[in-house]
């Protein structure tokens, strides 16, 4: 029988140290929330306004994790559930040296929710959720009969954390607006570079153009040619 994986948050503190904090019991669903933001466009006389997009918002994950510090008893000296709760409580409080929370990253396991995206969207399949933790809710639902917690529920609320240099890695993005240079490798086609950067293949002749090139099925690998801009 395979055994259990359990999910963590590994946190990075300022001072570059990494803690892993192991959940006491896998969370039983997983909720994200992603979106666009976009801006209409109004031109008199459309039956509706034209979609611009803008830009992407931060993606947010939504745990609640359960905690039980029973099997050290419930009588006099029972151990605080705390001791546990805690440690997830912090990361939403200040570090003294950053004058931020800590940047996290919540993994589980290889087929988290994103690894499977297609190719066509670039660099951003991932196996983990790096974050801030927004918020915390934590409810305490038992306690011995000194009054020490012994159960509790927390209520995470987790934000995407990216970092410019992450993002613009992830995208990959192509800029057919702008003069760019590529070099042609074995089996490259003209209308297949024009299909892959501009994604319209009939401008082909565009860069046939632009490169003096008279036969387009006579194409040299390593050469380099440029791609002009497009409107």
């Amino acid at each position: 029988m395979q055994p259990l994986q359990k999910a963590m948050i590994v946190v990075t503190w300022h001072d570059g140290v990494m803690e892993f904090i192991s959940v006491q019991y896998n969370p039983t669903q997983l909720a994200f929330n992603k979106g666009v933001q976009v801006a209409d466009i109004p031109i008199p006389g459309l039956d509706t306004p034209l979609i611009q997009f803008v830009r992407g918002q931060n993606e947010t994950l939504s745990i609640d994790l359960f905690f039980d510090s029973t099997e050290s008893g419930m009588g006099a000296g029972a151990r605080s559930v705390t001791e546990e709760s805690d440690q997830i409580y912090q990361l939403v409080k200040i570090e003294p040296d950053s004058h931020a929370p800590p940047i996290c990253e919540f993994i589980w396991n290889d087929k988290f929710p994103g690894s499977d995206i297609s190719a066509e969207m670039g660099n951003q399949k991932r196996n983990s959720f790096k974050c801030i933790v927004e918020s915390v809710r934590h409810q305490y639902t038992l306690f011995s009969p000194e009054g020490v917690p012994l159960r509790a529920t927390l209520s995470l609320s987790l934000r995407e954390y990216k970092t410019l240099d992450e993002q613009l890695a992830q995208l990959n993005l192509n800029s057919p607006d702008r003069t760019q240079v590529q070099v042609l490798q074995s089996g490259d086609t003209l209308s297949g570079v024009a299909g892959k950067h501009y994604r319209r293949p009939g401008e082909w002749r565009l860069i046939a153009d632009a490169n003096d090139i008279d036969d387009p099925r006579r194409l040299t690998p390593g050469t380099f040619i440029t791609l002009p801009p497009i409107a």
